[in-house]
């Protein structure tokens, strides 16, 4: 029976080869919430193996606390996404613009590139789900942050006060406001929409 978590991270805290059982379990997670963050290949995998070279020099530092391993690693995801935006001061590429980046080498083992192609193929059949990535990409990195957890990685609220280290309270205010920018963006997009339509690829939370 595979190790849990918790017996697997105090192994990893000395052996690195437990290391790389974690790596191999939250390796796709992690690798595919930041590809649906930065929609650009190269950098998505830079910074992925960022997140997790931090994740195994920091290792010792991480307690168990009842806290899910998976939330430590998508702070850390999330801290690097922000400064690669810092740093390079640009917004990912669209969705459109995804094939041409395609051609380039993934590290032995890894399937990021065929988790890419299937997206995008589900991507191009719907529409909406293009238009509202790229509108997504357009706001504040705070709502994209928020927002991108729990519509593309299916977080409940509950989760991403965890991984951002956000109050409740807080995250349920920037989910409404994020929703409330992308669906005024949504509808300048289409002049001819009713007043009350939104995107019905993200729903607005009851």
């Amino acid at each position: 029976m595979p190790d849990d978590d918790q017996t697997l991270i105090e192994r990893a805290k000395t052996d690195p080869q437990a290391f790389g059982m974690l790596y191999d379990r939250y390796y796709t997670l992690i690798a595919g919430y930041i590809q649906r963050r930065l929609a650009d290949p190269v950098a998505a995998q830079d910074v992925t193996a960022i997140v997790f070279f931090k994740a195994m020099t920091h290792l010792r530092r991480f307690h168990w606390r009842g806290v899910p391993f998976s939330a430590w690693l998508y702070r850390i995801a999330s801290n690097e996404i922000n400064t690669y935006f810092r740093r390079t001061k640009s917004h990912p590429v669209s969705l459109d613009e995804l094939a041409d980046k395609l051609h380039f080498e993934l590290p032995a083992g890894t399937d990021l590139e065929r988790d890419l192609i299937v997206r995008q193929e589900e991507a191009q059949r719907y529409q909406d789900f293009r238009l509202v990535r790229e509108l997504l990409f357009d706001l504040p990195p705070k709502y994209q942050e928020i927002l991108a957890l729990r519509y593309f990685e299916k977080k409940t609220l509950a989760d991403i006060a965890i991984i951002t280290g956000k109050k409740l309270g807080t995250v349920k205010s920037l989910v409404s406001r994020g929703l409330e920018r992308l669906r005024h963006a949504y509808l300048a997009e289409h002049h001819e929409a009713q007043p009350s339509a939104a995107p019905t690829v993200i729903k607005v939370e009851e």
